[in-house]
């Protein structure tokens, strides 16, 4: 099995930034990919950002140029970097893990509020 913890979030203002973590423990070696997602008040959870195994990235139209995916192996700790934070980027940020070709998990999330 795989845990997600992510940790980072909090009170930004409008144009700050922040870098969210997610750190994975347990079959590390068994995971696939690593998907960002984000939920607001009363709104679905949408796709962010994920990497791939192979170091491959994508990113949803509404934060590419802005986020920025990364991970650090060593670590086992995936990465969001968070500029030009936008006060409709506040949202609970989850990360989410495909693991062993079948499984998924995802961690319990952190909240980012983008205010003034």
């Amino acid at each position: 099995q795989v845990q997600l913890v992510e940790s980072g979030g909090g009170l930004v203002q409008p144009g700050g930034s922040l870098r969210l973590s997610c750190a994975a423990s347990g079959s590390i070696s068994s995971i696939n990919t690593i998907t960002w997602y984000r939920q607001a008040p009363g709104k679905e959870r949408d796709f962010i950002a994920h990497i791939t195994n192979s170091g491959s990235t994508n990113y949803a139209e509404s934060v590419r140029g802005r986020f920025t995916i990364s991970r650090d192996n060593a670590k086992n700790t995936v990465y969001l970097q968070m500029n030009s934070l936008k006060p409709e980027d506040t949202a609970v940020y989850y990360c989410y893990a495909y693991y062993g070709g079948t499984y998924t998990t995802w961690g319990q999330g952190t909240q980012v509020t983008v205010s003034s």
